[in-house]
């Protein structure tokens, strides 16, 4: 953890908890925004225009709220204009490191060697934990932003007087239906997991468990409709928010995270699910088993051994 702007402790799961031992998730610290004309976007400072070639996107396939962004990037066919830099799956002492593992790039932006470096370039005072996805502007040297859900939203539209074809993820006439389904996903299953993972009691345990697996249920009878998405026929941000959940359950959820009544597979309507959006290209190229596994399983306060189970072998 970097305390103004010195690592000085080594990288631990759990930021914090309240007084019941629930897992309290860390709030991000940077909110710029890329704009089609570099005014300020809905958080942040202004001046972050949408170029070609101007930023970069540093992700971890291990990390749900990084591959987010990483579908909505190959989504709207923006590869071609925004760089991509995978971190190293296993966690360090000093948390997210580059190199040293398949898959996983240098920086050839920054030089840096561990993520937390760009923070304190970003601000040489920060304090706080240095996490993915970060998304770096090149021209001034500093990070726009390191919230997934604002960089998703500012790849649906930023860049769209590039012309890129795409999909509308964030559609106007359900964006407020997109907005709620959010919000529930998030409390109860995207960070409900978390919450049960992480939890050091077992009431707060119990708590998200039983949250977790009523949304599970609840999204299976939405999906016994035959609908192919969410909300219908179109391919939304909510089902990328729910897909990078579903697609880690039973390699790291399901044992790991204690999220163990049942496995995904063992859901028919979310298993068939998951796989209609891995048949999407754009979607499986943010995929890595062996770094979801790699990743997760390096997490000391889980798994002291470090062992990465050989199961399961395929999604």
């Amino acid at each position: 953890m970097l305390v103004k702007g010195e690592w000085k402790e080594n990288w631990q799961p759990v930021q914090k908890q309240d007084g019941q031992g629930r897992f309290i998730r860390q709030t991000s610290s940077f909110r710029n925004w890329i704009t089609p004309d570099g005014a300020p976007g809905r958080t942040g400072q202004g001046g972050f225009k949408a170029e070609a070639g101007r930023y970069h996107l540093y992700v971890a396939y291990i990390c749900p709220w990084a591959c987010r962004t990483l579908m909505a990037l190959r989504l709207k066919r923006l590869t071609d204009l925004i760089d991509v830099t995978v971190v190293n799956p296993r966690l360090t002492e000093q948390g997210w490191r580059f190199g040293g593992h398949t898959g996983a790039g240098d920086d050839g932006v920054n030089g840096a060697q561990y993520l937390h470096q760009l923070y304190t370039r970003a601000d040489s005072d920060f304090s706080g934990r240095a996490t993915v996805p970060v998304l770096w502007d090149k021209q001034t040297g500093t990070m726009v932003n390191n919230e997934s859900a604002d960089i998703l939203r500012m790849f649906n539209t930023a860049f769209s007087a590039f012309g890129r074809p795409g999909p509308d993820l964030y559609p106007a006439d359900l964006a407020a239906d997109i907005d709620s389904l959010n919000e529930h996903l998030y409390r109860n299953l995207n960070n409900g997991v978390y919450q049960a993972g992480f939890a050091t009691t077992q009431v707060a345990y119990e708590e998200a468990y039983h949250k977790v697996f009523a949304t599970l249920d609840e999204l299976e009878s939405r999906l016994a409709d035959g609908r192919a998405f969410l909300f219908g026929e179109r391919l939304t941000e909510a089902d990328i928010r729910l897909f990078v959940t579903l697609v880690r359950f039973d390699a790291a959820y399901h044992g790991l995270f204690k999220c163990n009544r049942n496995t995904l597979r063992a859901m028919p309507q979310l298993y068939a699910y998951m796989h209609r959006l891995l048949a999407l290209d754009d979607i499986a190229a943010t995929v890595n088993l062996d770094h979801i596994k790699a990743g997760y399983y390096s997490i000391k306060a889980l798994n002291p051994g470090g062992i990465v189970p050989a199961g399961p072998g395929e999604l």
